[in-house]
């Protein structure tokens, strides 16, 4: 019989030459060095068109109900309330308003999954290993992302990594005017990461179906 300082000996080992094989495997010259902390530059702001103000200079193409609901929030932050904006409840953001660089972020970029850790967030994990989608998943504020790794220009190094991102909860608003996104969550979020566009713009986030017209 095996003493158990032995028997956790060859544990600890075991793990050991997993986790070498693992690094052997993994050829991070492939893979765009996106290390440190990212921020938004002085003057841009977490609006998603840069050239208008937040709130409804945005001329968003929301659906009648939400316009409205839009210029309700604006109206109560007027008169000092906090409208629709949930974060005043210090619920996180959620997708894809983390992405607009509200507070510095960092991504750290592994073989199967890249982690987007914000700070005063929940952590995203956008998995590139070749999954599904899940059927069965409890649905979250960051959702689901999976992403695929793209080499643009052909040079044998991963230049973009494109995500889908489902399978949110809410409440969730696209900037601290309220503007919301809907109640049923039911959007799907493409956004992308990429070394050839180095501005924070690159990591903004915009829904493919929401609540437009």
């Amino acid at each position: 019989m095996l003493h158990k300082c032995s028997l956790a000996a060859l544990v600890v080992a075991a793990e050991l030459v997993l986790m070498i094989g693992t690094a052997a495997a993994f050829d991070d010259s492939k893979y765009p060095d996106w290390s440190g902390q990212w921020r938004r530059p002085s003057g841009v702001g977490t609006q998603w068109d840069q050239t208008k103000r937040p709130g409804l200079a945005q001329q968003a193409p929301l659906i009648p109900e939400y316009q409205a609901r839009l210029e309700a929030s604006i109206a109560d932050q007027a008169r000092g309330g906090q409208g629709d904006d949930a974060r005043v409840s210090c619920i996180t953001a959620g997708m894809p308003r983390i992405m607009t660089g509200t507070r510095p972020f960092e991504l750290v970029v592994l073989p199967a999954v890249t982690y987007v850790y914000g700070e005063g967030n929940m952590p995203r994990r956008i998995y590139t290993d070749g999954r599904s989608f899940p059927t069965d998943e409890e649905p979250g504020y960051m959702g689901y992302s999976i992403g695929k790794w793209i080499d643009e220009d052909g040079d044998g190094k991963y230049d973009v990594l494109e995500v889908e991102t489902r399978n949110f909860k809410g409440p969730r608003t696209y900037e601290n005017s309220g503007m919301l996104l809907h109640d049923d969550n039911a959007v799907s979020s493409r956004s992308g990461f990429s070394s050839t566009r180095p501005t924070p713009t690159s990591c903004a986030s915009r829904s493919r179906r929401l609540i437009v017209r």
